[in-house]
């Protein structure tokens, strides 16, 4: 938050450190994926005009992690999983706003062909998002 729009400096580093925190479970409790999320979530915020360009890496980015909370088999409780899930689809949605809808238009065959309900749900509430 501090550095604001002056984070696009960094845009390139910090991308690639998101990804990478998003990639990899950091154990029951997901610290470091919830603070990640939530650097995404504040880099979007504030560098919005930069987002559309990395649309396509971070778009594939939080529909892998959403699919990989929801199938892991691990010791991760059920409101850890839910505030993943949550935050991803927040995410999702401050993506969609800033490049004017790319997000849906990109979603709709996902959404239809998916089978998991708490994945659908997660792509349901950025369709309806305004």
């Amino acid at each position: 938050p501090r550095l604001g729009i002056l984070i696009v400096r960094h845009l390139k580093r910090l991308e690639r450190v998101i990804l990478g925190y998003l990639e990899v479970s950091d154990g029951p409790e997901e610290e470091a994926r919830l603070g990640i999320l939530e650097t995404l979530q504040c880099t979007i915020e504030h560098a919005w005009p930069r987002m559309p360009c990395r649309l396509p890496v971070l778009l594939k980015a939080l529909l892998r992690l959403l699919w990989d909370v929801h199938t892991e088999q691990g010791p991760t409780p059920e409101p850890v999983r839910a505030a993943l899930l949550h935050r991803a689809t927040q995410c999702l949605i401050l993506l969609d706003r800033c490049s004017q809808g790319q997000v849906k238009v990109l979603l709709e065959g996902v959404h239809s062909s998916c089978e998991e309900n708490r994945v659908r749900e997660c792509l349901r509430k950025v369709q309806e998002s305004t």
